[in-house]
């Protein structure tokens, strides 16, 4: 009689069956040693260090895999152990303190025999928590050899290199997260205010006393994409949850005004204050127009990109930069309030603590996305979850623009918003939800 719940071997062999199919890179270990890696992984993240959970970070490479001379930022550090140690749950447990999920990585190894063994720690920097925190910077390369990320108990995924192949949770196995902000639709909701602010942008560029570099379509798109992330990122970290509500602009008046979906409990006054996000990212905008980018690399393509964002020194991008982090953490902060952050697509700020109203139509069922475009989706009762999702479902039902965005406190994230005349809520990547301060 079966449970229906997976566990480390299926993990394996779904590793073990499909490791070729993703980038050239190192080696699986034979099958009954990934199955004992994995299994000895699963059972130290059930145990507890001072009450603190075991979260930890390993790669499956030999020592001399990274260079000695390296090191964060930029690149991997490597610390030997004078002699490795066991590959247990119970040895796991201290290291997993010592190396810190969010810098640093247990290197592993096996022997002839397929003894399991760990010979030290890889120092890597907090970089790599970019892809979903948001931030600038380019993280050190991850060579392609099997990394297991533990996110908390009974949680895996499974990575060749930087590359998830598959995770295990909930009894369950399941593929990489699904990064709605990268969804065609949601490109499109904004895409309006992109074209705003370029617009802006042209303006300032055509005042200059200087020639200005051009910009890459796709950098403001980016950027935008990281400032989400911190918002949603900082957000988890207070684990109190919280919902985010964008309404298009031209709803601005009704909403602060007497109306019968909304009532804003701190509204913000009018001006440039409340829409801050949006000065700071045309402000970033013409700074790395103006500035000297990467040097002789811009210089030659005459276009400035995210890589550029990234690896600019200049000194006014750099404090802009910081600028939105702060707003970042201010929007978190103000979504700890009972009620929601309301924001326009221009991303100007409204008010907070604003609660739905109870009299809107009620939503009884609605659609779970099964993919990115919303034409696969299933149908789901929503008895099921708590207020802040239901009442987050019934405005959207009712006012069709809007997009809302539902914070757990367990850190789950849901993107709702009408579609075809059905609610529809796509899981946002839920990876990594525990607390990001470091």
């Amino acid at each position: 009689m079966t449970t229906g719940y997976a566990y480390p071997q299926q993990l394996a062999a779904f590793i073990d069956e499909h490791w070729d199919d993703y980038i050239p890179g190192a080696d699986l270990p034979p099958l009954p040693v990934l199955e004992s890696l994995l299994s000895i992984a699963f059972q130290a993240s059930l145990l507890r260090d001072e009450e603190r959970p075991v979260v930890f970070r390993l790669i499956l490479a030999a020592p001399d895999t990274f260079p000695s001379e390296a090191g964060p930022p930029t690149g991997l550090h490597q610390l030997c152990f004078a002699e490795p140690i066991v590959f247990s749950p119970q040895e796991i447990k201290p290291l997993a303190s010592a190396a810190s999920f969010h810098r640093s990585l247990i290197g592993v190894h096996f022997d002839r025999d397929g003894a399991l063994q760990m010979w030290g720690l890889v120092n890597s920097g907090p970089r790599w928590l970019h892809t979903q925190h948001g931030g600038r910077g380019s993280a050190p390369e991850l060579p392609p050899n099997l990394v297991v990320n533990i996110t908390g108990p009974g949680c895996i995924e499974v990575c060749k290199g930087a590359t998830t192949i598959r995770q295990l949770g909930q009894g369950r196995v399941f593929g990489p997260s699904v990064n709605v902000l990268q969804a065609p639709w949601l490109q499109d909701m904004f895409a309006q205010t992109r074209a705003e602010r370029m617009v802006i942008h042209q303006q300032a560029r055509a005042a200059a006393s200087a020639p200005w570099y051009d910009l890459d379509p796709e950098l403001t798109h980016i950027i935008d994409q990281h400032m989400v992330k911190r918002v949603l990122a900082a957000i988890r970290a207070f684990k109190h949850g919280g919902t985010l509500i964008m309404v298009p602009p031209e709803m601005t008046d009704e909403l602060l005004g007497a109306n019968k979906y909304l009532s804003i409990r701190y509204p913000f006054a009018d001006g440039e204050p409340r829409a801050r996000f949006r000065t700071l990212i045309i402000s970033v905008m013409n700074a790395l127009a103006a500035s000297d980018g990467n040097g002789d690399c811009v210089k030659e393509q005459h276009v400035i990109g995210w890589q550029q964002y990234q690896e600019s020194l200049d000194a006014t991008v750099a404090a802009l930069d910081e600028s939105i982090f702060e707003m970042s953490h201010l929007i978190a902060a103000l979504s700890t309030v009972d009620g929601a952050v309301v924001m326009t697509r221009r991303f100007e700020l409204l008010g907070f603590g604003a609660e739905i109203r109870c009299d809107l139509s009620e939503v009884t069922s609605i659609a779970r996305s099964l993919n990115l475009e919303g034409t696969k989706y299933k149908i789901e009762q929503t008895r099921g979850v708590g207020t802040r999702h239901r009442s987050a479902y019934n405005l959207c039902h009712v006012l069709k623009d809007v997009l809302a965005i539902v914070i757990s406190q367990d850190g789950g994230v849901r993107f709702i918003r009408s579609n075809n005349e059905t609610v529809m809520y796509w899981d946002h990547q839920a990876t990594f939800a525990f607390s990001h301060r470091f």
